[in-house]
């Protein structure tokens, strides 16, 4: 399947005949490589940066090690370049070991083959936040969230939410109050412009108080008035904004780099607590404001009856929790997903003139509109990949991976990779609508390879919301602006999540 031009590392490292082995089969204790049984390599043999006692493999990241200063997105190539299609990062002060899979085939395996309740990590400090330091005098069973429950507590949360937040009935419920939210974005970003033609204020910002406000509606049932233009620096709309930068930024420091918080309350642990506490008082603030506002319009009938209302008839406590996650989800990610799909937009105007003849043909159906949204998200996804904590033993590319083994499915990697997709690094919409002899078919992709909101039953559950929101905005932006940049490329820089910074060169002309 992979290029037999990847570079290894060190030949010593176990990569024997690396092509006869991906072709192998896996399913038993050893594989047949050329007539000769092999037996599986253990989790130790699986390649990776070299490690020492105590620090694992941290010494590669300081200041003479080969990975210093290798961030985020060049990191992940770089590991696949030097060592093939997974890789082992040993634990460091704190961290799991983690596997990196850059193997569609791999990843298909282990996510088809977990059981009905898969263990996703990724926020351990938020985990302890929730379980440990706000309900350490509290019952363990307690539910605390999708982001941070797992097993039977996860199913039993999940289970009661997935009737209204996965189905398109209700969420097209929402689709006026959306398209309302995006004209009124529209009418700020004309009135914000200066006379070149850019916004006077910050783009992400900017973004960000057009998702805010977006997610609102649906978890709340009402409008923030984020577009308020005397909206103070210190509003609740504004202070959220914030603390949800916040939140990605502890997350960062705490959960994806080396720490000792695991072991001790540190200064970073402290203050990722403080913050965690502050995000959540502001969101209490607002789901008490809509709950006040829910007694008042009683006597709706239930056809229109918004997600927070329907969530409240089938557990209280479960709904508050919903609604603060949706809330702090849903600002940063739906940013992010549209910072990126209008670069892409903008760097190639032949893409986009084709959509907006589609967008101002006034169709009910948009495929094209869907198909640039899903290539900006194969291109410039929201995060590098997905996580799982393994619920059985497997054996994948010839190695034995271990019940209990933090895997991460590197998407972002396997997405540009040529193998999956040809002309992989084009920004080319026209994949995903194309018929199925057209060479650039999606369908002749692994379909493991690009999946931008997960797998199986932890695929995102507020993904129905999110297409809404990006598909109603980019084509408001489309039939009104032509989308220009100028200057370097975007530059993404992955921490957390994949964050679209400055300098925002976006130029917005009248259509």
């Amino acid at each position: 399947m992979y290029s037999t031009k990847v570079r290894i590392l060190n030949s010593q490292l176990g990569i024997l005949q690396k092509q006869s082995v991906r072709s192998a089969a896996v399913s038993s204790t050893s594989i047949k490589v050329e007539d000769a049984t092999v037996p599986l390599k253990s989790l130790k043999d699986i390649p990776g940066p070299p490690s020492l006692p105590f620090i694992g493999p941290l010494h590669n990241f300081l200041p003479g090690g080969m990975f210093y200063n290798v961030k985020g997105i060049e990191l992940n190539k770089k590991l696949y370049e030097m060592y093939g299609p997974i890789v082992r990062l040993d634990s460091m002060l704190g961290t799991d070991l983690i596997i990196a899979l850059y193997d569609a085939d791999g990843a298909a395996q282990i996510l088809r083959g977990q059981n009905w309740m898969p263990i996703r990590p990724g926020f351990p400090s938020l985990e302890y936040y929730r379980k440990n330091y706000k309900h350490k005098n509290e019952e363990s069973s307690k539910p605390t969230g999708l982001l941070t429950d797992h097993l039977e507590p996860w199913k039993e949360f999940r289970s009661a939410m997935n009737p209204v937040m996965m189905q398109p009935k209700t969420i097209r419920l929402y689709a006026n109050a959306i398209d309302q939210v995006a004209q009124d974005m529209i009418s700020r970003m004309k009135s914000t412009r200066d006379e070149n033609n850019m916004l006077r204020g910050k783009f992400d910002i900017e973004m960000n108080l057009w998702a805010l406000e977006s997610i609102a509606v649906v978890a709340l049932g009402t409008r923030l008035n984020c577009f308020d233009p005397n909206l103070a620096e210190d509003s609740p709309a504004r202070r959220l904004i914030q603390r949800v930068n916040d939140f990605f930024n502890c997350v960062e420091a705490l959960d994806y780099k080396p720490t000792l918080f695991k072991f001790t309350r540190t200064s970073r642990l402290k203050k990722a607590i403080k913050t965690y506490e502050d995000l959540e008082n502001i969101l209490e603030y607002f789901i008490q404001e809509a709950m006040e506002q829910l007694k008042k319009n009683k006597g709706i009938s239930n056809d229109e009856k918004g997600v927070l209302e329907k969530l409240l008839e089938i557990n209280e406590e479960f709904a508050y929790i919903m609604a603060a996650d949706m809330l702090f989800a849903g600002v940063d990610t739906t940013t992010n997903t549209m910072l990126g799909a209008l670069y892409l937009l903008a760097i190639n105007p032949d893409k986009q003139q084709k959509l907006r003849e589609e967008v101002m043909s006034k169709s009910d159906k948009k495929p094209y509109l869907r198909a640039c949204i899903k290539e900006s998200m194969r291109l410039m996804p929201i995060a590098p990949g997905n996580f799982r904590k393994t619920t059985k033993d497997f054996n994948i590319l010839g190695y034995h991976i271990p019940k209990d083994t933090h895997i991460l499915f590197v998407h972002q990697e396997m997405s540009l990779n040529e193998d999956y997709f040809p002309r992989a690094s084009e920004f080319i919409p026209e994949r995903w609508i194309v018929d199925k002899d057209d060479p650039l078919y999606h369908g002749n992709a692994h379909p493991f390879a690009f999946s931008p909101f997960g797998f199986g039953v932890r695929m995102c559950i507020g993904r129905r919301i999110a297409e809404l929101e990006v598909e109603t905005l980019l084509a408001r932006i489309v039939e009104n602006f032509k989308v220009e940049w100028f200057g370097p490329p975007a530059n993404v820089v992955q921490s957390a999540l994949n964050y679209v910074r400055g300098p925002y060169n976006y130029v917005l002309k009248d259509v």
